[in-house]
């Protein structure tokens, strides 16, 4: 039994071997197969991919051949068209020479035509250049000025016909008084004294001149300065009323004209800083205005003339923003000169300049003393101010009155400036000289010209003459066709 249990135990063992190995038989052919099944899969997507590799580099290589076709037809495209540039370089160049010579060769036959040499011709280009372009300039400058001068005029009208208009000013022009009326002609006599003692004490003490001619029942004082002048009349006049005229009685009254004149120009001057409104002014300052009270200026009293320019300077100063203050300051004391241009040498701006400075006024001020003629260029807005309201204050009508031959002289030297210009037909003074009208020749004249001869001309009358206020140049060019019906 025991055999036999081994022996079945064998052949179920030899059953489950051969069972196993036959098992493991399939599953060895089943593993082979999907291996080769995966390797076939792996071969066949490896070779699509070798595929499509290839065709993209045939693809990129396709296009590099193209690009390098393409390049080279560029290339010999670009060397033809460098060969071409050469030869039309070339062609050029032989061009030019030929054309230099042909410039050499008519500049040779020109200056043979012309009778010119060529250093000649180039001058005279030279000139014709610089007409056409003086022309051009002239007629741009024309424009430019014509709007700016609108502009301008537009503004300043306003500006100055609202200052006008706000500062109303006594117009009547002062004349310092030189003739002293006497009761009868007896009293002649006791003013000229015993052997002319009374009249040489007079003189030596004012520094005047007493003039005693037939003039019935009146003596003319004659002395440059006013001020003694004033005192002279002053004490004359006391001598009159007093009846004993005698050296001694003479040099009283002349000290107590002099006390009351001192005393009235020390008023004047205070009440003229009052009235302005100007205070911290030196003392001798003071006096100085108070002086120019007895000082005219084409008949202008200078006091109240000060007093014009500095209530206009103030009010334009006030209208375009300026310094009031320093406007109205430099217009009151700019003809401060005036006052002893007589004792000092020089011109009154110079002196009214060197005055204010010895006295430590601002040096704004000074400046605007200075420059209020135009002896200086001015720097600051109110100088130019100072300088604007002086010639207004002056060349308002009856401000300002002149000798009759002194007006001729004037218009004549008008006239003569005008003439002096090439181009001029004819030329009239007008208005009292304070306007000169040019009539020009339109065939030498054109409009652009004009222009520049109006500004010329005023540069000459600036320079050569000497007027009150200001002067208007116009020119006139007028061209007529007439023709007759018949």
């Amino acid at each position: 039994m025991a055999e036999a249990k081994i022996a079945s135990a064998e052949e179920a063992a030899k059953k489950l071997i051969a069972d196993a190995i036959k098992e493991a038989d399939s599953k060895k052919r089943e593993t082979i197969l999907e291996a080769k099944e995966d390797i076939h899969k792996l071969r066949t997507e490896l070779d699509n991919e070798i595929k499509e590799r290839r065709q993209e580099q045939q693809r990129v290589d396709r296009r590099l051949t193209q690009r390098e076709e393409t390049l080279d037809r560029k290339l010999e495209s670009v060397e033809k068209k460098e060969d071409n540039q050469r030869i039309k370089e070339a062609e050029l160049e032989e061009a030019n020479q030929k054309i230099q010579q042909l410039h050499q060769q008519q500049l040779l036959e020109l200056e043979r035509l012309s009778g010119l040499s060529r250093g000649e011709a180039r001058e005279l280009l030279l000139q014709n250049v610089q007409k056409e372009t003086r022309h051009e300039a002239a007629q741009l400058i024309k424009e430019i000025e014509n709007e700016t001068k609108q502009e301008a005029e537009k503004r300043s009208r306003e500006i100055i016909s609202q200052t006008i208009q706000r500062y109303a000013a006594d117009h009547v022009a002062e004349t310092t008084v030189s003739v002293v009326s006497l009761p009868n002609d007896e009293m002649k006599g006791r003013i000229i004294g015993r052997e002319g003692r009374n009249i040489r004490a007079l003189e030596t003490l004012t520094g005047i001149d007493l003039i005693i001619d037939d003039t019935p029942e009146a003596v003319i004082i004659s002395g440059f300065d006013p001020v003694r002048r004033e005192v002279a009349r002053i004490a004359l006049e006391k001598l009159i009323a007093d009846g004993r005229i005698h050296p001694g009685r003479i040099e009283e009254m002349v000290n107590r004209a002099q006390k009351e004149v001192d005393n009235h120009i020390k008023e004047m001057g205070e009440q003229a800083t009052f009235d302005t409104g100007i205070h911290g002014l030196h003392p001798e300052l003071i006096r100085l205005l108070g002086r120019l009270n007895y000082r005219t200026s084409y008949g202008q009293n200078v006091l109240k003339h000060s007093l014009e320019v500095c209530h206009l300077a103030g009010m334009i100063a006030a209208e375009i923003g300026a310094d009031v203050k320093l406007a109205k300051r430099g217009g009151l004391l700019h003809d401060i000169g005036k006052a002893i241009d007589h004792e000092v040498e020089g011109p009154h701006v110079t002196i009214g300049a060197d005055v204010a400075k010895k006295y430590r006024e601002n040096p704004a001020v000074v400046h605007a003393i200075a420059a209020h003629h135009g002896d200086v260029e001015p720097e600051t807005v109110e100088a130019v101010l100072v300088q604007a309201a002086d010639a207004i204050s002056a060349a308002r009508p009856g401000a300002r009155r002149e000798t009759l031959e002194n007006y001729i002289k004037r218009l004549e030297k008008l006239e003569e400036i005008a003439d002096s210009f090439q181009g001029v037909d004819k030329s009239y003074a007008i208005q009292a000289g304070r306007e000169v009208r040019i009539i020009v020749k339109p065939e030498r004249i054109d409009d652009a010209l004009a222009s520049q001869m109006a500004r010329e001309i005023v540069e000459r009358i600036e320079g050569e003459m000497e007027y009150p206020g200001q002067i208007k140049v116009t020119v006139i060019r007028e061209s007529r066709a007439v023709e007759y019906a018949r």
